[in-house]
């Protein structure tokens, strides 16, 4: 049996390689490594697969929150929603400007952002929503646009983890995560569904206002070389990057397909087990699984943590300190907050190896240890 890895990116590598390797040759031999033809072409070429009117590459997934957000012309104190239970970075550039993070509660079962935790947190000072489809799994967004709506405020969807997913609304019409609200951003980091050999990130609207002042703000401010509008920062997507992110774009959906057979394995072998809750999957949200996340009852998950790890399985736990409890934000006085839902979920989560190149073997000796350790 091939050695496990959480993210088995050689191995993907390996299987496009020619294809790969030409496309950095060429940027190599073209020298246009900074916003060169291939940064162009890949943002077209994204655009299209996402629906998105406007594409906006940067350096990373960090990066393209920290955009939008600027866009917006957000002012210190003002408020902005988003989950407790998501990795660090949703939440982090909120401080960094200087606006006021508020935590709302997430559903149990989608590991999304819940609606009516939502709204209950909306306050006069409140401008913009950041709803993260985490895990690969869409927020239920139809119901958080129309909260938006009702109050008048901003939605920026954070899709790092689930680039590809498609959602449904009632009315039976499909939308890509990242384009349903008024911008979308995502990260190229290597072990994301779509990812690089490196950063990158990227950023989309449909709003040619909001597009164009994206744009700048990622190209410090400035529209024309050397006359700058706008306060501004430097973040690009390398050419090199973007050319490998254009071939592997291809293949993004092909990469779900096996993603989602290698949950379906899971999800088989776990089925009915009482301590083991498997990912939910909601009728609106093509789960592209970034990451399989079991929610454990009754289970020591650091000691199946370690029992794995001495098996050389990988499993992470994603993630054992939600935000509203990270010293970052002890400013906010926020850490008394009552969410009992994330709470909960961070003392029981755990996620198994999930990517593209996983066989039945390893699927089949990962779960079969799980289940061992889980029954014994």
């Amino acid at each position: 049996m091939r050695p496990i890895q959480m993210v088995d990116t050689k191995t993907q590598y390996h299987k496009i390689k020619p294809m790969v390797d030409t496309a950095i040759m060429q940027v190599i031999e073209s020298s246009a490594f900074i916003n060169g033809k291939a940064v162009q072409d890949f943002a077209i070429n994204l655009s299209t697969y996402m629906g998105a009117k406007h594409t906006i590459p940067c350096a990373n997934g960090t990066d393209a929150l920290q955009i939008a957000m600027m866009a917006l012309g957000l002012q210190p104190g003002d408020e902005v929603i988003t989950p407790s239970f998501t990795y660090i970075a949703t939440t982090e550039v909120i401080a960094l400007l200087r606006l006021t993070p508020v935590f709302a509660e997430v559903d149990a079962k989608t590991f999304c952002m819940d609606p009516v935790a939502l709204e209950k947190a909306i306050t006069p000072k409140t401008k913009a929503i950041v709803p993260v489809h985490l895990y690969g799994h869409a927020a239920p967004m139809e119901e958080i646009m129309a909260i938006a709506k009702k109050y008048d405020l901003y939605v920026i969807e954070d899709n790092a983890q689930a680039i590809g997913c498609n959602y449904t609304f009632t009315d039976s019409s499909k939308k890509k995560t990242g384009v349903i609200g008024h911008i979308g951003t995502t990260s190229f980091y290597p072990s994301k569904n779509l990812g690089g050999f490196g950063d990158g990130g990227a950023i989309f609207t449909n709003d040619d206002v909001l597009a164009n002042k994206m744009k700048m703000i990622a190209n410090h401010g400035q529209n024309k070389k050397y006359y700058h509008e706008l306060v501004g920062c430097n973040s690009r997507l390398d050419s090199i990057q973007a050319a490998i992110l254009d071939i592997k774009l291809n293949y993004l959906d092909e990469y779900i397909v096996a993603r989602r057979k290698a949950a379906d394995f899971y999800d088989r072998a776990f089925a009915r087990h009482s301590k083991i809750k498997t990912p939910f999957r909601a009728p609106y949200s093509y789960h592209a699984f970034h990451q399989y996340t079991l929610v454990l009852e009754g289970v020591d998950r650091n000691g199946l943590n370690q029992f794995l790890a001495d098996l050389k399985i990988p499993s992470m736990i994603y993630y054992p300190v939600p935000g509203h409890k990270q010293k970052m934000f002890e400013q906010f006085n926020v850490a008394t907050q009552l969410m009992p839902v994330t709470d909960w979920l961070t003392e029981r989560v755990i996620s198994l190896p999930m990517h593209t190149e996983l066989d039945e073997e390893q699927l089949n000796f990962i779960s079969t240890k799980v289940l061992e350790y889980i029954n014994k």
